[in-house]
């Protein structure tokens, strides 16, 4: 219920969604001659596009998440790597039976790097189908292809493709690889998803080291128009908004203990 509901929710939560569902209650406002409606609902709509166009507001919400975790120094020895799904293009993917990846694609280069400087570590793939509406291919299987095309052994993945969001990656993950202790398991995601997927794998007993990538922002960003071109911006910003309201949702909903989790003192 929690995937189907969160799904729905962002569905119309997302800006330019939200902006269009603004112009639509305008429209439908001025047809039935309440023209102040129909102006503030006008208003609201430009107001949420040019912030999110036109501004460095989503790099602003976005680097608080990617400096939560900086990346550590590379361990001695790892166990294995877990990398988490959602840097294929699916739909594409099941089409045309490659390997095409997304700007989170990333976390799966970094996986492939990780891969020869640790040869005897195992490659977890958690990522299966995260939407309600749209089919395509799991990112496990895609990433079986494009791993061992790069050289890594087939008998070093471990697929899970059956998870539809970050909980279901954390507690799939778990159970396939049942880790022991003591050992080091490095996790790659992106830099500003790593709070929540820290937190969600600390909740389900599984000790994780953030190998964080998939960086948005330089850090440098300061309040500013036209910093980016607009569909980065309206990218950064879509994100940074989904990334807060998943965190707060997880926290309501008992998922993770804090709204904004960070490493232990």
């Amino acid at each position: 219920m929690f995937f189907y509901l969160s799904k729905t929710f962002w569905a119309f939560a997302q800006p330019l969604n939200f902006a269009i569902v603004l112009l639509l209650a305008a429209l439908v406002a001025a047809l039935f001659g309440r023209k102040r409606l129909s102006v503030t609902g006008s208003a609201l709509a430009f107001l949420v596009l040019a912030l999110s166009a036109w501004t460095s507001a989503g790099a602003l919400l976005l680097n608080p998440l990617e400096e939560r975790y900086p990346r550590p120094p590379p361990p001695d020895t790892v166990n294995g790597i877990v990398v988490l799904g959602g840097g294929f293009e699916g739909a594409i993917n099941l089409a045309r039976g490659g390997y095409d990846l997304n700007r989170a694609g990333d976390r799966f280069v970094e996986a492939a790097v990780l891969a020869r400087r640790y040869p005897s570590a195992k490659i977890v793939v958690s990522g299966g189908l995260g939407s309600m509406l749209l089919d395509g291919e799991e990112d496990a299987t895609t990433a079986a292809r494009l791993l061992t095309a790069l050289g890594v052994a087939p008998d070093r993945l471990i697929l899970e493709g059956k998870s539809r969001d970050t909980y279901e990656n954390a507690l799939f993950a778990r159970e396939l690889v049942a880790p022991k202790a003591g050992e080091t398991w490095l996790l790659v995601t992106s830099a500003f998803h790593m709070p929540r997927s820290m937190a969600l794998f600390a909740k389900v007993g599984f000790t994780v080291v953030p190998w964080p990538v998939d960086y948005r922002t330089s850090g440098r960003e300061g309040v500013g128009l036209f910093t980016d071109n607009t569909a980065d911006s309206l990218q950064n910003t879509t994100m940074a908004i989904r990334e807060w309201i998943g965190l707060v949702a997880y926290w309501l909903s008992g998922r993770i203990d804090t709204p904004f989790p960070g490493p232990a003192p």
